[in-house]
């Protein structure tokens, strides 16, 4: 029971820590990368749709990323959405493809960029504590019940700190790693 109970609280801290750094892809370091763009949801003939659904990502130059639509009659949909997502960029069309230019980032930019990222990381390390604490009153639970001894139920609690502290520094690393890629020129 109570190895059943640490299996599931690692397998959604790992879900959160993988979470985390998907959000971390998010967030743009100056260089052209489909997934700034590929979670966009789009107006698609009344029904929003992500943007990976609708088009194809290529980057052909590092500052540069092409969209290429499956239907060119959604062009407009897709124009529209990336203007309204407040990039930092205007897409342009040749009524082909999209392309989206990516402008040097500045360093008040990149100190905005570092803060939106220190605040993904701290909602990764809620969502791992959270998980944490959903573990220990099942424990807690278990031993009020006689489910298991005290004993038993303290060495639980240490492998349940044990896992979070690692969860934890995942998130700082991918933290780290995600601020020195932001701020280096």
């Amino acid at each position: 029971m109570i190895a059943d109970i640490l299996a599931d609280a690692e397998a959604k801290m790992a879900k959160a820590v993988e979470h985390t750094r998907s959000e971390f892809s998010s967030v743009r370091t100056g260089r052209a990368a489909p997934a700034l763009v590929e979670k966009l949801s789009v107006d698609y003939y009344g029904s929003e749709v992500p943007l990976q659904q609708l088009a194809g990502f290529s980057v052909p130059e590092a500052r540069l990323l092409v969209i290429q639509p499956y239907d060119r009659g959604s062009i407009g949909a897709i124009e529209k959405a990336l203007r309204t997502a407040d990039l930092g960029m205007n897409p342009s069309n040749d009524g082909q493809v999209i392309r989206l230019s990516f402008p040097p980032l500045t360093a008040e930019r990149r100190k905005d960029f570092v803060r939106v990222v220190k605040h993904m990381a701290e909602e990764g390390r809620v969502a791992v504590r959270n998980t944490r604490r959903a573990a220990r009153h099942e424990l807690e639970a278990l031993e009020a019940d006689g489910g298991i001894a005290a004993d038993e139920a303290e060495r639980a609690h240490k492998e349940l700190d044990k896992l979070t502290t690692r969860h934890v520094g995942d998130i700082d690393n991918a933290l780290e790693h995600k601020e020195r890629e932001l701020t280096e020129v």
